[in-house]
C-alpha cells in the first residue's frame, strides 16, 4: 500500500499524529465497520497510522495475511491466493491510484507514450524496460490506455515481491 501511494505520488510521510480510518464514521450503539467508498488525502498516510479495529479486515488489505489485532501474533503466516490478485486488480484504493499515478505520469513525461512508460518502469522497479516490455507496454497503452497499464505495473511480480 505504502508503495502504490508513493508511486502515485501520494505518499503522505507526516509522523506522529492521529490514525486515519479506513471505515465509514458511525453513530450506532453498536459499532459497524462499514469500508470506506472512497480514500482521500487524510488516508494516504503510512499504513503503520491506519487505524485497526479488532475482529474486523479492511476490504483493500485485509486478504494479504494480516493478523488479528485481537491476539498478538509472534510469527505472521504467509499466503498467496486468488482473492489477493483479484483485490489488485479491482478495489476502489487500486483503481483510484492508477488514475492517480496515469495523471502524474503524463504531467511529468508529456504527452509521448514511450516516455510514460520509462518513467513508469523507472517508478515502480527502479530500471528501464527492456525494448520487448517497451513493445507490449506501448500495445498496452495504446489500445486500453494508461490507467489499465498502472494496473499491470502494481501487479507485476517485481513490483510486489521483495527479492
Amino acid at each position: 500500500r505504502d508503495s502504490i501511494l508513493a508511486i502515485s505520488g501520494n505518499l503522505d510521510l507526516t509522523m506522529g499524529g492521529p490514525g486515519y480510518e479506513v471505515f465509514e464514521p458511525n453513530d450506532n450503539y453498536v459499532h459497524v465497520y462499514e469500508p470506506k467508498r472512497s480514500f482521500g488525502p487524510e488516508e494516504w498516510r503510512r499504513m503503520v497510522y491506519q487505524f485497526k479495529p479488532r475482529m474486523e479486515q479492511d476490504q483493500t488489505f485485509g486478504v494479504f495475511d494480516c493478523p488479528d489485532a485481537a491476539l498478538p501474533t509472534p510469527k505472521r503466516t504467509r499466503s498467496t491466493t486468488p482473492l489477493q490478485a483479484l483485490n489488485l486488480l479491482n478495489s476502489p484504493f487500486i483503481l483510484q491510484q492508477c488514475g492517480i499515478l496515469s495523471q502524474r505520469l503524463v504531467e511529468d513525461a508529456g504527452g509521448d507514450v514511450s516516455d510514460q512508460i520509462e518513467l513508469a518502469f523507472k517508478l515502480a522497479f527502479g530500471r528501464s524496460p527492456c525494448d520487448t516490455e517497451l513493445t507490449s507496454a506501448e500495445a498496452l497503452v495504446n489500445q486500453y490506455g494508461l490507467p489499465i497499464f498502472c494496473r499491470a505495473m502494481f501487479n507485476a511480480n517485481e513490483f510486489l515481491y521483495v527479492n
